[in-house]
């Protein structure tokens, strides 16, 4: 089972949580009319086994959005912090 130590509510089970995607990759500027730049950014990502950072948001709980460094061989949890400190 996937277990996420949210910063405020302490370790809850990942049912809680809401993914939001790939924490690492950039977001082109809100008024960027470039549709090749939204493309790559919505639909293009890279998969590899091993360590990502990603965003999770705690949907039943505080509500916070974090971003989670896990790995996906065994969906170990490395670290947990705020996506906005």
């Amino acid at each position: 089972m996937l277990r996420i130590e949210c910063p405020c509510c302490g370790p809850r089970d990942h049912d809680e949580f809401r993914y939001g995607g790939d924490a690492s990759v950039t977001r082109p500027r809100h008024d960027d009319p470039d549709p090749e730049a939204w493309y790559h950014y919505v639909y293009v990502r890279k998969n590899p086994p091993g360590q990502h950072s990603e965003f999770w948001q705690h949907v039943t709980g505080c509500r916070q959005w974090l971003v989670v460094e896990r790995d996906t061989c065994d969906h170990s949890i490395l670290s947990v912090g705020f996506a906005r400190t």
